[in-house]
């Protein structure tokens, strides 16, 4: 057999697959809650999206997409996600499934992605157990781990010697919980207090006394950005805390700008760590900042729409080096080790874990031209999620 010709046959079979491939629209399942306690993280995610489809004319790879959007409100159920995932992907064909503003979301859904081998992208869920639930996930978002390791060890380092732990009695919350307690004592620091505060309407009066009964140098907390967190960042200026000396540490999220001018003064000079901010000082993300507030000119960009936009940069890069060809196997061996400057900074996918890896930001809520903002002023580099 002639190898020329074999090699010529093997280069247009492969032409022919891609422009099958490219000839056909992309279609990916965006299942995020638009309506809601939640829908502020579904609209943020899916605004992230639809800036990186009009700056790059609607394609992906080579492809055109073609967004199907369900509303998984109000996003805490994963039986919503299962039904809504099950018609995705029988009744309308999708390629990928993408978005997942919750944990339970992400959780729910992958065994459907497991055993029709549709791949999932997860553009928020931060519980880091996540990319274990199905070999057809990846996440380009966060865990809460990486966050809750640096702001341990940072506090640790920088007079805090007494810490009380109030997380939300969810998934996310015990994650963010156990690393910080496993890396703040393994720090030498100690723990005078852990309570788990319910999602839905807490009064945080109690909760605020215990801590001030225990007297810890600061509270690590972790509550979902929304009305909770409001409540009780007022709860601990009225109530004496922050005069008593008790300082406010958290992860990123507990400081969203979502939600950030909401807090008001209250939040000034709450420390956190986190992986993006607005006023992260890169060129990429200035154009970003630029361009989201173009078209959404009341809104500010927050880690949820670069989660979405992100996510749609890490679908481009895999069907790059597939041809276009969105097959579970083939996409997901593809995503392994991309790496890519986003607006965050330098990140890339985990080839063992399929996780994100990128740098953490320590951060401090400062004034800074009549708006609060999160300063960073300290860099963690090439962080992995430490819960796995």
């Amino acid at each position: 057999m002639n190898w020329k010709m074999t090699f010529g046959a093997a280069a247009a079979a492969a032409a022919m697959l891609a422009n099958a491939h490219a000839a056909e629209p992309l279609k990916i399942g965006l299942i995020l809650p638009m309506s809601g306690p939640f829908a502020t993280y579904g609209s943020e995610i899916s605004d992230g999206v639809q800036l990186w489809l009009k700056e790059h004319g609607g394609m992906v790879g080579g492809r055109k997409v073609e967004i199907v959007l369900r509303n998984d409100a109000p996003g805490t159920s994963g039986d919503v996600d299962k039904r809504l995932a099950q018609s995705l992907i029988v009744k309308d064909k999708v390629d990928l499934l993408a978005g997942f503003a919750l944990t339970p979301s992400a959780f729910a859904v992958a065994p459907l992605a497991t055993e029709a081998k549709v791949p999932m992208v997860i553009m928020n869920a931060a519980t880091s157990s996540v990319t274990t639930k199905s070999p057809y996930i990846v996440r380009v978002s966060m865990t809460l781990p990486q966050s809750a390791k640096v702001i341990a060890d940072w506090a640790a380092k920088n007079g805090v010697h007494k810490a009380f732990v109030l997380a939300a009695d969810y998934a996310p919350g015990f994650d963010a919980a156990a690393q910080f307690k496993k890396s703040f004592t393994a720090d030498g620091g100690s723990i005078v207090g852990d309570v788990k505060a319910p999602l839905s309407n807490p009064d945080y009066s109690p909760y605020l006394q215990r801590i001030k009964a225990a007297k810890p140098d600061a509270v690590f907390l972790f509550l979902p950005p929304g009305a909770g967190t409001i409540a009780l960042m007022k709860g601990f200026v009225d109530q004496g805390l922050r005069a008593s000396g008790i300082r406010l540490i958290g992860t990123g999220d507990l400081t969203d700008e979502a939600i950030l001018d909401s807090l008001g003064k209250p939040a000034i000079g709450v420390v956190t760590a986190f992986h993006y901010s607005e006023v992260h000082d890169s060129a990429q993300n200035k154009a970003f900042v630029s361009a989201f507030r173009k078209n959404w000119p009341t809104l500010r960009p927050d880690f949820m729409a670069v989660g979405g936009y992100d996510g749609m940069q890490l679908i481009d890069l895999a069907l790059a080096k597939t041809h276009g060809n969105a097959s579970g196997p083939a996409f997901m061996s593809a995503v392994k080790g991309l790496h890519w400057m986003s607006p965050r900074g330098p990140v890339s996918i985990d080839p063992a874990t399929r996780d994100i890896v990128q740098d953490e930001y320590l951060r401090k809520v400062e004034m800074v031209d009549g708006h609060l903002q999160n300063v960073e002023f300290a860099t963690v580099p090439n962080v992995k999620d430490p819960g796995k």
